[in-house]
């Protein structure tokens, strides 16, 4: 290139007409090649002609070349053409490694709804229009954007991601079969329940490798040992050579464990797996963390990062102000008076057309028109509403500067404080309400208003103005002459000099969305315009055309204030105007001959795309063109593209004058119209990377990541400027360090109104040298703008303070992303100026969330490829990821009164969950990289060693535990590592006292049948609260004798046969259970198929009834047809039955003789149960265990013949059963039966049946509780009036196989306090598979205990208790009190050693009636099972003890029990085998369900679950389906601030998904398994990157 000849200069026309076409082709009115041959066409004859062979590789550089050469010697960094070639380059880096992230599932209806689009508001502006926080500023040149991004989408690898890299369909389409989504979920539970025994080795190995033997799966089956000869052959085989089966667009594939899924969402979870394996960036370096608290990863200082080294600044001096002048209204009077009919003020309408045109004759004699009345036509002359010094608000609509005008010097007149705000279009508008708590703080009880204004208030039917949310009342005053007292002649308002009394408040919006109210004096508003005058050499009698908000900021400096202290005619420009006609402002320069124009960087963009058709277009009058949004330093593009163009149209080149101000420093800098404009301002080529860290470096070696900056010129007169660290000490900066600059001058704000704290912060600021010595005794006040001072004066802005977004120790301006958002191709897909940047504090950092309003017609595959790119080119040129990525439908983000995107309400909405996006994308792997350090778990054997001290210690033993330091440690005697060892029992049941002594149930029924023959034993009620049926002991040893003599006449059954009882909750139940234990039988309770979902439940129960070996089935007429209709054959071939046996019609004779079993150990019964984890079990239950399980229940909860007790329960597995079937019995007390399922049509009838039988007694499940909690919330009142009282409740029992709810329990009692129930008496029990009743809350005994528990502790299987209210404070509920008989130790589930109290274990019982072992289709060949034959490590090492499968930990609290001993209280915290590891740490699915339930009202239920390492949340949306998409990002915040956790999948999907089972317990792996088939047809899918 240096060798070249010099190139011809090209003539200014062909200059004009390249910025023509270049604009064409941002506009996409020409292609990228018909740009190419127009360019070569135009400038082909002034370049000199380059060889054939060379071309191709000269291309572009000479492209660049011309290009430089087109706009004089500036450099091309400047251009914002570079910034998109540095976008595309950036993308191109990442275009080797296409984002391998899965595209989010949508429901084909969601999808339907976004599509449909409303054409925007032209009132809204939202084509281009920016927000009051300078986004204007982001307006580029499209033509260098559009032509780069052409000649780059033929690069290879700058191209999105392909179309196949992710799945676009919406997993509604495995709704194939018409069966609903309720129906879909059924049979993937039915498909669940018959997974195969390899899957289900090989998941839980994936799930817990460490986990102790899990129960067996009775739906093994017996090929087994192929099935896993299948998987080795398999796995040797290889990958390559494996022939793989497609479900729908996704692979079989397999886990990192081997599992085999076939589905679509495994595909795209994989996808994101194997995209997480790939670090995006090195991870930090790694500390120790205390178990008992979890530090956040720091981030280390780098030597390597830029340092500022410079020499440290002094302040920068101002030229000298001028001589001294009158103040504003005296200069009005004097104007008034000498040249009244001078032109002030020429307002046009939305039309072009002057409405308004005001001298200062006019203006003078209105105000004082304003003051008189303000003074004495409010209020009474004692007690006038408006005194000297009140505040009184000025609410004007921007197309009506003449009243504001008017009313703002008739305020200064009466010498009362004029506030300027926004006209309050509804009451919800945007920032409304802080508006209203500023006019609340300053005391505002007057409203100024225009005619026209005031008639388009909202107004109330009766017609008063309606009171807008957060203001304060207001006395509303039309400023208009025919609505004005007439002024006396001999009356002259007041006029006062310049002091520190306010003159006017100017209200600010900060960064958190309150707004401030800037006092400026009457000194500094004089000294401001007269630094204006000087700055700008304003004078008299010049005609100034103004875009800008006269109400603020440089519109009300210039328009309102500076302009009749020098006489000067201002043509006003509404915005309305501005948006239908762009080039309206330079017409009316054109028009009036103005020497200045006061616009923004947005107005010269949109004037430089509608110049075309404009031919007599002259603005050689303009002598200087004030750029209000200057400072940024995105408007350089705009400020040298519209140079460019009108250039030809008599445009001089140094008159463009970008400033700098802020509300409380008022104008700050004013770059000076240029005298010789053959030199170009200089300009700054800063590195992003560097200013992120406070430095500046002119040349990077990023040449992709640089920003341009433009001087804003120089200190205004009689200031001085200084640049301070952003640190809390205001420490001058270096020279090469940018700060926060200050400023020393008058003509500054004075406070904040009623804001002491945060104006001594703000306007009191005393700078300080390195040493400390202070720079100088009068204070500077802080500009708010972050810049720094060249040292040849000229002051240069980067950036805004309340812009800037601190994360990972490096600070981000919300302009730059914009930026390099708006860069990326395609450049149409948002609207420029209707995208909004901001951060939100997650997890102790700042983190990105960039949120934009894309085009109508988007397609979500291109919204997606749009977004990754995006997230590409930000970290590419910034260094930093994005935590959320947010698209909305056009025109749906709150708008700031001039039309711009209102940032604060924004952030407002995304926070609280109502932004309603069409697409998200969040990026929490990325981003946060601060979590803590994983835990790791010490390696080693799980060997226990022993040594003996010396005669020291007298035979003392020490047991050391090499496997992990930790709870078992060390033992000594009963303390392990210094803690009691946690272990506790129940009375002693020999000592108890008991009327008779069975072994078996049947003896005691025929013993009860004898004794008190006429007993009611059971009472059956219907949905209505009457009785169905009731049966004595009689007649239930008559009905039992007779279904023992079918079952011995029909079928032939031998002893121990097994027999499957298939009934509805009922007397048929019981009858039939005896009649098995009197016919020598086992009985199997099942659960029967449901009659409206025959085709999914029915497979369950085949299953239980194969599995439990059962040689006939017992049922009901009703069921036994259900069993053989087609529907059920369809599903269940109905010939693989066993004898099916109606039980309704009973045979007259009785048994010839009943079973009496010789061995109290033989088996009683079979008890069948899925657990939360998926898995179908069945233990067994022998006549001892039984008969003792009763007993315990009897002297826990004092049952005897003359006591009733109501039953809510499934009676099918578990305590229901037991309570149902066996108690009554056995202790002869009499049952209320309230089957579950009829409180679906009546909520109270449990309730109601308590209330009128009188029971003190009562058992419900969690599912009852919750009925009815959620069914009578608003019914208690017509409850108590229909007479239920709760009061003689003693105990209201709660049974679960899980932890309390301590939040239902709590509400439940809370909402029927009312109705006499007491909050001591609602308690919980805890069962599980080897022992149905661990704890049972007794008659007699303390009241149950809540502790409080740090969450973080329990993660590493510690226990600390902790304050109510503390933070991570977690509340557990006493599970209830042991029974008698049991014993309870807690062990390490790895070790099996003993745990102290203050460790977290599994919970080990020994009793009597223990469960004896699995039921197992291998029958006696059935592998033992060490959960109820287990043995300690150490310490009692000969007891056996079953173990629960359930974490929990003891408590020995202050309370004592009857016997006067202190008492031990038992808490359960969740199963084992649904704990999940993450992070070295345990965490309970409870515990994050909670965390996301609470995060917004429209979650109605939620689990989570892990899969591939992920951790996977499904939720379930009580709204419409437009509020799908706000869940995402509320349930990955809650989850990362509370529980340290990265959600990899947030599913939304429809209410009842989630599956729960008969106990109100939910199944997570059934939900797990529908999910990874595809069955859930969910709202959307995020698959969080």
């Amino acid at each position: 290139m240096a060798g070249r000849d010099p190139l011809v200069p090209i003539p200014v026309e062909i200059r004009a007409k390249l910025a023509e076409l270049e604009l064409e082709l941002s506009e996409g009115d020409i292609t990228q090649k018909g740009y190419e041959k127009k360019r070569c066409q135009l400038i082909g004859a002034f370049l000199p002609q380059i060889p054939a062979a060379d071309a191709a590789q000269e291309r572009r550089p000479s492209l660049a070349l011309r290009r430089r050469r087109l706009s004089g010697s500036r450099d091309e960094r400047y251009r914002s053409d570079v910034h998109s070639e540095a976008v595309q380059a950036a993308l191109a880096k990442h275009g080797q490694r296409k984002m391998a992230v899965p595209m989010p599932s949508k429901r084909r209806s969601l999808v339907a709804r976004n599509s449909a689009y409303t054409p925007p508001d032209t009132s809204s502006g939202s084509e281009g229009e920016d927000s009051e926080e300078d986004h204007g500023v982001q307006e580029e040149d499209e033509g260098g954007h559009a032509a780069v991004a052409g000649a780059l989408s033929l690069r290879p690898g700058s191209s999105a991601p392909d179309a196949d890299s992710s799945t676009t369909t919406s997993s509604s389409s495995s709704a194939s079969s018409g069966v609903t989504g309720r129906g879909r979920q059924a049979k993937g539970l039915a498909q669940h329940v018959r997974v195969s025994a390899h899957r289900l080795r090989l998941h839980q190995q994936h799930r817990k490798p460490e986990m102790p033997s899990a129960p067996p799966d009775v739906t093994s089956s017996t090929n087994n040992a192929a099935t896993a000869d299948e998987i080795q052959e398999e796995k040797k085989s290889g990958g390559g050579h494996r022939q793989t089966c497609k479900y729908g667009n996704a692979e079989l594939m397999e886990t990192g464990d081997g599992v085999p899924v076939s589905s679509r969402v495994s595909a795209k979870i994989q996808q994101l797996v194997n995209t997480l394996k790939r670090p995006k960036r090195p991870p930090l370096r790694e500390f120790f963390v205390d178990d008992f608290e979890e530090l956040l990863e720091a981030q280390q200082p780098d030597p390597d990062l830029p340092k500022a080294e410079g020499a440290q600044t002094e302040p920068a001096q101002g030229e000298e102000l001028g001589a001294e002048s009158l103040c504003l209204e005296a200069a009005l009077q004097r104007w008034a008076s000498v040249s009244p009919k001078a032109p002030c003020l020429t307002s046009v309408d939305a039309n072009g057309k002057p409405f308004c045109q005001l001298t200062y004759g006019k203006l003078w004699s209105r105000s004082v028109k304003v003051a008189y009345n303000l003074s004495h036509k409010l209020g009474t002359k004692q007690e006038p509403l408006v005194r000297a010094g009140d505040r009184v608000a000025l609410v004007f609509p921007n197309n009506d500067p003449g009243s504001f005008m008017t009313a703002f010097y008739g305020c200064l007149l009466a010498d009362v404080v004029p506030v300027p705000v926004e006209v309050p279009l509804t009451r919800k508008d945007a920032g409304g309400q802080q508006i209203g708590f500023l006019l609340g703080s300053c005391g505002v009880s007057v409203a100024l208003t225009s005619d026209l204004c005031h008639k388009g208030l909202p107004k109330s039917p009766t017609g008063d103005i309606l009171h807008f949310k957060g203001w304060p009342k207001l006395l509303w005053m039309v400023t208009e002459s025919n609505h004005l007292s007439k002024t006396p002649r001999d009356w002259l308002p007041r006029i006062r000099g310049p002091g520190a009394d306010t003159a006017y408040i100017e209200y600010k919006t900060c960064k958190d969305g309150g707004v401030l109210g800037v006092t400026v004096s009457r000194a500094a508003m004089l000294t401001h315009c007269r630094a204006l005058t000087q700055a700008c050499t304003y004078t008299e009698a010049e005609t100034i055309v103004n875009v800008l908000d006269f109400k603020k900021d440089v519109g009300l400096w210039h328009a309102v204030l500076t302009s009749v202290m020098n006489m000067l005619h201002v043509v006003s420009i509404p915005y309305a105007l501005m948006k239908v006609n762009p080039l309206a402002w330079i017409q009316k320069v054109c028009q009036f001959k103005a020497k200045v124009a006061c616009v923004k960087s947005r107005d010269m963009h949109w004037a430089l795309v509608a110049h075309r058709d404009q031919r007599d277009i002259n603005l050689a009058s303009l002598r200087m063109l004030l750029v209000a949004d200057g400072a940024n330093p995105w408007s350089v593009s705009s400020c040298d593209a519209f140079l460019n163009v009108f250039r030809t149209k008599g445009l001089k080149s140094g008159i463009i004058c970008p400033c700098a101000g802020s509300p409380e420093a008022l104008s700050v800098a004013i770059r000076r119209p240029a005298k010789d404009t053959s030199e170009p301002p200089p300009r700054g080529v800063l590195s992003m990377y560097s200013l992120s860290h406070g430095v500046i470096r002119l040349d990077s070696d990023d040449k992709l990541a640089v920003l341009a900056v433009q001087d804003v010129g120089r200190v205004m007169p009689g200031a001085v400027m200084c640049a301070v660290k952003m640190d809390a000490v205001p420490q001058l900066c270096k020279s090469d360090e940018v700060g926060e600059l200050c400023v020393r001058t008058v003509a500054t704000g004075s406070s904040y109104y009623g804001l002491s704290g945060r104006t001594k912060n703000t306007f009191e600021v005393v700078p300080v040298t390195s040493a400390g010595t202070v720079v100088d005794d009068s204070p500077f006040t802080r500009t708010g703008l972050l810049g720094f001072v060249a040292a040849s004066g000229l002051v240069y802005v980067a950036g805004k303070i309340d812009g800037l977004m601190a994360v990972g120790g490096r600070h981000h301006n919300a302009d730059d992303i914009v930026a390099t958002a708006l860069a990326v191709e395609p450049m149409k897909f948002v609207y420029r100026g209707r995208i909004a940047v901001f951060s939100i504090e997650v997890l102790h950092d700042e983190r990105i969330v960039v949120v934009a309003e894309q085009r109508p017609d988007s397609t979500e595959e291109d919204s997606f490829q749009w977004m990754s790119r995006v997230l590409q080119a930000i970290d590419g040129i910034h260094r930093v990821g994005v935590y959320c990525l947010v698209l909305v439908s056009p025109n749906t983000l709150p708008k700031s009164p001039l039309g711009g995107i209102h940032l604060c309400e924004t952030k407002q909405l995304f926070l609280e969950g109502a932004l309603h996006p069409s697409n998200v994308l969040m990026c929490p792997h990325t981003c946060v990289t601060n979590l803590p350090k994983p835990r790791q778990k010490q390696p080693g054997g799980r060997r226990t060693h022993v040594r003996t001290l010396g005669r020291a210690s007298r035979g003392l033993r020490i047991f050391w535990l090499l496997a992990e330091i930790g709870p078992a440690s060390v033992m000594l005697g009963n303390l392990v590592s210094g803690k009691r060892i946690a272990q506790a029992s129940g009375r002693d049941l020999t000592q108890a006292e008991d009327s008779h002594q069975f072994l078996f149930l049947s003896e005691v029924l025929q013993w009860r049948a004898q004794s008190t023959p006429e007993h009611v034993l059971y009472t059956l009620l219907n949905s209505r609260g009457a009785t169905a049926s009731s049966v004595t002991c009689s007649q239930l040893h008559k009905k039992a004798e007779k279904v023992a003599a079918m079952l011995a006449e029909r079928s032939h059954l031998r002893d121990g046969d097994h027999v499957a009882l298939l009934y509805p909750p009922g007397m048929e139940l019981i009858v039939s259970f005896y009649g098995c234990l009197y016919a020598g039988c086992v009985p199997v309770t099942v659960r029967p198929p449901h009659p409206r979902d025959v085709t999914t439940t029915l497979p369950t129960v085949k299953m239980i009834v194969e599995v439990s070996c059962s040689v006939c089935v017992l049922t009901t007429q009703v069921i036994s047809k259900l069993l053989r209709s087609k529907e059920a054959s369809a599903a269940v071939d109905s010939r693989t039955w066993p004898p099916i046996l109606d039980t309704d019609d009973l045979p007259k004779k009785k048994a010839p003789l009943l079973y009496k079993p010789s061995n109290p150990d033989t088996l009683a019964y079979l008890d069948f149960s899925v657990s939360t984890t998926g898995m179908l079990a069945g233990v067994k239950m022998s006549h001892a265990a039984t008969s003792a399980l009763c007993r315990s229940i009897k002297l826990q909860c004092e049952l005897y013949p003359s006591r009733e007790v109501a039953i809510c329960l499934d009676p099918y597995c578990g305590l229901g059963l037991v309570l149902w079937c066996l108690c009554s019995v056995y202790s002869g007390h009499r049952s209320i039966l309230i089957p579950p399922c009829e409180l679906e049509s009546n909520a109270s009838l449990w309730l109601w049946a308590v209330s009128q039988h009188k029971v003190r007694d009562t058992f419900c499940s969690y599912g009852v509780v919750d009925t009815s909690t959620r069914g009578l919330a608003m019914q208690t009142d017509a409850l108590k009036s229909r007479g239920v009282d709760l009061s003689r409740v003693r105990t209201c029992v709660v049974v679960a196989e899980e932890r309390p709810r301590t939040s239902l329990t709590r509400s439940f009692s809370k909402l029927f306090k009312d109705l006499g129930l007491q909050s001591r008496a609602v308690s919980t029990a805890f069962g599980c598979r080897v022992n149905m009743a661990v704890c049972l809350q007794g008659t007699s005994g303390p009241d149950p205990t809540t502790v409080f528990v740090d969450m973080r502790a329990l993660r590493h299987d510690r226990v600390r208790l902790v304050e109510k209210g503390s933070p991570h404070s977690l509340p557990l509920m006493e599970s209830g009190k042991i029974l008698p008989g049991v014993r309870i130790i807690i062990a390490n589930p790895e070790t099996k050693g003993p745990m102290g109290e203050s460790h977290l274990g599994e919970i080990w019982v020994q009793s009597s009636h223990n469960a004896s072992g699995y039921m197992s289709v291998y029958g006696d060949e059935a592998p033992p099972s060490d959960h109820f034959a287990s043995r300690l490590s150490f310490g009692d090492t000969h007891s056996q003890w079953s173990r629960t499968g359930y974490l929990g930990f003891l408590r020995r609290t202050q309370l004592t029990d009857a016997n006067g001993e202190r008492h031990d209280a038992l808490y359960v915290v969740g199963a084992l085998e649904e704990a999940m590891e993450l992070r070295g740490m345990r965490y309970h699915p409870v515990d994050i369900e909670t965390s996301v339930v609470r995060t917004h009202k429209s979650i109605a239920q939620c689990a989570v679950f892990t899969w591939s390492n992920l951790l996977v949340a499904v939720v379930e949306l009580a709204a419409s389906e437009q509020e799908a998409l706000d869940l995402v990002p509320l349930v990955t915040n809650a989850v990362l601030e509370e529980h340290y956790l990265i959600v990899g999948v947030v599913v939304v999907a429809d209410v009842g998904v989630v599956p729960i089972n008969s106990r109100g317990e939910k199944q997570r792996m059934h939900l797990r398994d529908g999910f990874l088939a595809d069955q859930l047809d969910p709202v959307y899918v995020a698959y969080n990157m």
